[in-house]
């Protein structure tokens, strides 16, 4: 997706907004829809739209008045993570129900960038990585819709720094870590890398520019953990177990970069279904299910309607049905996390972010 592509949707998507009505049981539409862009979505169980609009609902509630999340982990991944759930909803920093809640997490992300490209707090957050790269993806989805020249040159400068800043912590072998390469001993995970290759490829798409070489390392990093049943271990340090969610991961983050056809994208595919398909089958995510499925159902949906329909349908009911009355959902790190990931999900195929987009 280029930048000029990108900014063909805004009158469309500003005008669904003017013309929309959202509430707790769903949403009233009056027109202004794009029939390409909703024919999915005009197929949506209402139990879906209500407990989506809860989510939301809880996120802008609990945000503070400085933008962030008041989690005592990851304020940084919180706050881009948050984000980027109220950006899928089609809001925008101006236009929307959540626009002031888009409006405060990016300054306070902006606020968190360092003269060394750096968004995060390297101080506080001993596994910063996660939230530079979550930033990246939430800050330049922003971009993409931002209209005011002032805002965006701020953003760019931002993204631009940040770009460096990633590709002068990449490892020797292509990924990363938890900090950056020369504060970690070079140490590398599957987690972190794919974080930074979204985040870049965010970056990409949204007009920066982001050198070749960094994405390319960062695919043949993959490729180095791949093992022989399709599956990608943890690190190229410790290769031979492959972990289901990392792969969803990775194949979510080759198919960001276009690469659907190479030779080891095939076996990865058919290692991430067998193992995630059934949704039930929790165990397999070696715990991080919300994390798993964040990345899954972006590799399903890529895949088209055939088999995304019938996969989202038992995504979406299990997700609803672990909602809490007030809208948020619980799980490993934060509820803040968990929300979040359950809500970009949950609206994945309305097409708002090009990050996600088919």
């Amino acid at each position: 997706m280029t930048i000029s592509r990108i900014q063909d949707r805004p009158t469309e998507r500003r005008e669904f907004l003017r013309t929309t009505t959202f509430t707790c049981a769903g949403f009233a539409l009056a027109g202004g829809m794009g029939q390409s862009a909703w024919a999915t979505a005009g197929r949506r169980d209402p139990r879906w739209i209500e407990a989506t609009n809860k989510g939301l609902q809880w996120l802008a509630r609990n945000q503070s008045s400085r933008g962030q999340w008041n989690a005592q982990v990851y304020p940084t991944a919180m706050a881009a993570l948050a984000g980027t759930a109220l950006l899928a909803s089609g809001s925008t920093t101006t236009q929307g129900p959540y626009a002031r809640e888009i409006a405060r997490a990016t300054d306070f992300l902006i606020s968190k960038s360092r003269p060394n490209g750096l968004i995060g707090d390297p101080q506080s957050d001993s596994r910063y990585t996660y939230g530079h790269g979550f930033a990246m993806l939430f800050l330049s989805q922003v971009l993409g819709e931002e209209g005011l020249l002032e805002r965006r040159n701020e953003l760019v400068d931002v993204l631009t720094r940040a770009v460096e800043f990633s590709g002068n912590a990449q490892t020797p072998a292509g990924g990363w870590g938890y900090v950056s390469a020369r504060e970690g001993s070079n140490f590398d995970e599957g987690s972190t890398t794919i974080t930074q290759v979204q985040g870049l490829r965010g970056c990409r798409n949204a007009g920066i520019a982001v050198p070749s070489e960094i994405i390319e390392r960062a695919k043949e990093y993959i490729y180095i953990c791949k093992n022989a049943d399709g599956g990608i271990s943890y690190s190229s340090k410790q290769t031979g177990s492959s972990r289901p969610a990392i792969t969803a991961a990775a194949l979510a983050a080759l198919y960001n970069a276009g690469d659907y056809d190479s030779e080891h994208v095939p076996d990865m595919w058919r290692y991430a279904k067998e193992t995630l398909h059934n949704i039930n089958d929790a165990a397999r995510a070696f715990g991080h299910w919300h994390y798993t499925y964040l990345y899954y159902s972006q590799v399903v949906y890529r895949k088209g309607d055939e088999l995304w329909l019938d996969f989202r349908q038992k995504l979406y009911d299990r997700i609803v049905a672990d909602q809490r009355p007030d809208g948020y959902w619980e799980g490993q790190i934060h509820p803040v996390y968990v929300t979040a990931c359950n809500l970009t999900m949950l609206q994945l195929d309305r097409g708002f972010l090009p990050i996600y987009q088919r």
